[in-house]
């Protein structure tokens, strides 16, 4: 159809004009509560499909450990506007605030008179427990005294812990959630070869990725309040521009899980962060619309990657890609887009589809054999 319109074939018609008015009915279908997460994927998606080709190109020279420099910038601007009041909103900030804490918040309502009132309580309490749990209220009063009798800023908000045990408990618990979390991602690909290969068991559990991820929520955590309770020693008070500093050395972590699809999609989401802010301000303006119209190009460019130069799309796409049309992806005659100079057949060179001569423009390599 493009063809009889255009009256040519070019460069971004089997890929890209293709796809875009494709993806954009099929955009205005879904339903619009699920359009916006649709659309920072998809943005996500084709961010770093258009990187990977400018790097291809030469246009680029990728910096080491980029992802990590990416992730220092977006999680101490996040950081920031967490600390601000009515910073940021909704499923964010209940992630934010899930990871490091109601103590970070300045507005929270959480009073010391409170808190050592339910420490009270606790010891208390545990003085009750029967001899033969003599041990065990020992160890958690002596854990006790030392969370609570070290040094602790005024300005703090962490009243039931000094800011060492703080720092300490903050790596423990996110360390925990991130070896979880990998091991739960694991137990289907685990239990499927189970019964053929019992060891995978322990792999299960003993698996350097999840100490990995472990690793890298546990250190953000801990530098992270570390370094708040640091500067509040050092300048004396508690200012939402400590996040800033914080939130950039917190980013370092990433060294221990390095993901270019976590710094991209964070950058994404800051990026409609401060956008919707801006609305609020009145300082940009509102396109009605915007998130299909993104959501539809970021698709065009990514098929766009998938017809003409596969090498340069995000592994993870091209493989769902697959599996949505069942290989027929992989199946398109890509050595006569070699023209371009894309390298379009690279991952293709030993494929030559079968094609009905009566419908192609030259005879075909492997002609279709007619009954």
């Amino acid at each position: 159809m493009q063809m009889k319109i255009l009256g040519k074939f070019y460069f971004w018609s089997p890929g890209f004009g293709a796809a875009l008015p494709a993806s954009y009915m099929a955009i205005l279908i879904e339903r619009k509560s699920r359009r916006g997460l649709l659309t920072i994927y998809m943005a996500n998606q084709a961010t770093e499909t258009l990187f990977r080709m400018a790097v291809a190109r030469g246009a680029i020279t990728p910096l080491r450990h980029g992802e990590v420099l990416l992730f220092c910038i977006t999680a101490a601007l996040f950081m920031f506007f967490f600390r601000c009041k009515d910073g940021l909103k909704g499923f964010t900030y209940s992630a934010l605030k899930f990871i490091v804490g109601k103590e970070e918040i300045p507005t929270h309502s959480f009073s010391p008179e409170a808190a050592f009132s339910k420490t009270d309580r606790k010891i208390k309490h545990s003085e009750k427990v029967s001899q033969p749990m003599n041990i065990l209220a020992l160890t958690k009063k002596l854990m006790d005294k030392v969370c609570k009798h070290g040094p602790r800023h005024r300005c703090c908000k962490h009243y039931g812990d000094n800011c060492i045990s703080y720092c300490i408990k903050g790596f423990i618990r996110m360390f925990s959630i991130g070896y979880l979390i990998q091991c739960c991602l694991r137990i289907p690909s685990t239990f499927r070869h189970l019964l053929t290969q019992p060891s995978r068991l322990f792999s299960l559990f003993y698996n350097k990725e999840n100490f990995q991820l472990g690793a890298f929520l546990g250190s953000f955590v801990s530098i992270y309040k570390g370094t708040s309770c640091f500067l509040r020693w050092v300048r004396n008070l508690d200012d939402e521009l400590h996040a800033l500093v914080a939130g950039c050395l917190a980013g370092i972590s990433m060294m221990f899980y390095k993901s270019t699809t976590i710094s991209m999609y964070l950058v994404s989401k800051l990026v409609e962060t401060v956008y919707f802010k801006g609305i609020e301000a009145g300082k940009v303006p509102y396109f009605p619309h915007a998130d299909s119209i993104i959501y539809a190009i970021s698709t065009s460019i990514c098929f766009q990657a998938a017809v003409m130069e596969v090498q340069n799309l995000r592994p993870s796409y091209w493989k769902f890609l697959l599996r949505l049309t069942k290989g027929r992806f992989a199946l398109m005659n890509r050595k006569v887009l070699d023209v371009f100079g894309t390298e379009a057949s690279k991952n293709f060179k030993d494929f030559t589809p079968k094609l009905d001569p009566r419908y192609t423009v030259v005879p075909p390599e492997l002609p279709l054999e007619l009954s």
